[in-house]
């Protein structure tokens, strides 16, 4: 019945975050017409959390080496906002989109989803 998932990050520069998914994260993707660019993603898994606080919702992107991937997109002039932590789930960092939003990094240490 559900085949797929569609993402949205809401932007105050999406052209400049479009530009970052393109040509930083080199995602393929397809036009949908005027610039609307749609990305393909990784391979992703969906996780709910318990809060007492608003309902939010956030975007992680996953990766094997989480120090190796710092490097790299540090090369790139990505901007990190948190130096990376260990957590009892995986080891995480965040960056800084152009449009001035932020994006999770993990390396998980749990069985991944994606792997079913």
């Amino acid at each position: 019945m559900i085949n797929g998932g569609h993402i949205i990050v809401y932007s105050r520069d999406a052209e400049a975050d479009r530009t970052f998914f393109r040509d930083v994260l080199e995602y393929p993707h397809v036009d949908a017409g005027g610039g609307w660019l749609i990305f393909k993603l990784p391979p992703t898994e969906i996780a709910v959390h318990p809060t007492d606080g608003p309902e939010t919702q956030e975007l992680y992107l996953m990766c094997d080496d989480v120090d190796a991937t710092v490097r790299i997109l540090t090369t790139k002039g990505v901007e990190f906002t948190q130096p990376v932590t260990d957590a009892r789930w995986g080891r995480l960092t965040r960056f800084r989109l152009p449009g001035g939003g932020e994006v999770g990094l993990y390396e998980p240490r749990h069985e991944r989803a994606t792997d079913l």
